[in-house]
């Protein structure tokens, strides 16, 4: 008897786990984890670090010593955060040897602050990857505009990426573009092109929140009707311009050349909606290939309940393509929506980066 998350790693679907903590590294939460919950990676932001800090009972001995060292706000997040990092890329190291690097991966973000900002991306990525200094790293660049060039800068260089903050097909076609382009030029570059991964992080959920608050504020019944709709076809149709795209002679050759594909990985997969199955961004998103970075709430979700039933994507199109005709008919502006949720995307991470620095601020005055 396989227990869901056995079942969804089975279908093709890698289980990362959306939290990180030093309290969950020490305490071996990390380490099983892996063993019973079929977990193969771990993503961060902000956010979590931001949690972190203001709720861990482990880093006191870490403030302490660097406030002896003379480290100020932002010198004391980047050594925490990367520390962590790095501790939990080697309890991962095995998935990583076993999967011959495509899982065990750790994910570290660029400062929100940098968003709009495709230089200081590029130079804060580089630095993150030299000092977490772990193969199984992945660095995590918001799709914005400014950062496609720095992905495709920061992959050239030998990098591995995960690009974050993605909501729109159009911005998607944008992110397989810079990562084709970075690849090419890795290999242009000498780097070992197989050695380089990258998954693209399309976000789930909160396409549902903002679509749905606006189909409740049209009212009519062909709206309401669409609701809960828009974030899984959106979904559905990012997976089929993915197998579009690396079906080119473009991105065959790179393959060909040794290079890997992009996966895609669903974020934002915890269910805001409480009327809502709390597994259905998960169960409704399984395709070979693919990545589900989940809370932890979600995840024991999927273990508990969770239906597995197979390839829930690849026959779905039409239905989905079928979802957007009719958002366009009641009068949803989608590109509005994902614009929104960009902006909105990376101004909390601001703030929980601004929450960030005042918990650790406040750790080094009273350390």
């Amino acid at each position: 008897m396989t227990t869901p998350t056995e079942q969804l790693a089975a279908a093709g679907v890698s289980i990362w786990l959306d939290d990180l903590s030093r309290d969950r590294i020490s305490s071996g939460n990390l380490a099983d984890l892996i063993q019973s919950r079929t977990v193969s990676g771990v993503t961060t932001n902000p956010t979590i670090f931001a949690g972190a800090l203001a709720k861990g009972t482990t880093y006191g001995e870490s403030v302490a010593a660097l406030k002896a060292a003379g480290a100020d706000t932002d010198a004391a997040i980047f050594a925490i955060t990367t520390t962590d990092v790095r501790d939990a890329a080697d309890i991962f190291r095995p998935v990583f040897e076993a999967t011959d690097g495509v899982d065990g991966r750790v994910s570290i973000e660029v400062s929100p602050e940098l968003a709009h900002d495709t230089e200081g991306t590029i130079a804060q990525a580089k630095e993150l990857w030299a000092t977490v200094d772990r193969p199984n790293a992945l660095i995590k660049i918001p799709a914005t505009k400014a950062g496609l060039p720095a992905i495709t800068a920061v992959l050239a260089e030998g990098i591995s990426v995960n690009v974050t903050l993605i909501f729109s097909l159009e911005r998607y076609a944008a992110v397989i573009d810079a990562y084709l382009s970075g690849i090419e030029q890795a290999k242009a570059n000498g780097h070992d092109v197989a050695s380089i991964h990258s998954v693209a992080s399309f976000f789930v959920s909160r396409v549902d929140t903002e679509v749905d608050n606006r189909l409740t504020a049209i009212g009519t019944e062909d709206a309401l009707a669409l609701k809960s709709k828009a974030g899984l076809a959106n979904a559905r149709l990012a997976y089929e311009l993915f197998e579009k795209e690396f079906a080119t002679e473009r991105a065959a050759a790179l393959v060909a050349a040794g290079a890997t594909v992009q996966r895609p990985l669903w974020a934002s997969t915890g269910v805001k909606d409480p009327a809502l199955p709390d597994t259905l961004y998960v169960t409704e998103l399984v395709a070979a290939g693919t990545v589900n970075t989940m809370p932890e709430k979600t995840l024991e979700a999927t273990f508990d309940h969770g239906v597995v039933t197979g390839d829930t994507i690849t026959g779905a199109y039409a239905d989905a393509h079928g979802v957007f005709d009719a958002l366009a008919a009641v009068g949803v502006d989608f590109a509005d929506v994902t614009q929104v949720l960009e902006d909105e995307g990376v101004s909390k991470f601001i703030t929980s980066w601004h929450e960030l620095q005042d918990t650790v601020a406040t750790a080094l005055a009273n350390a």
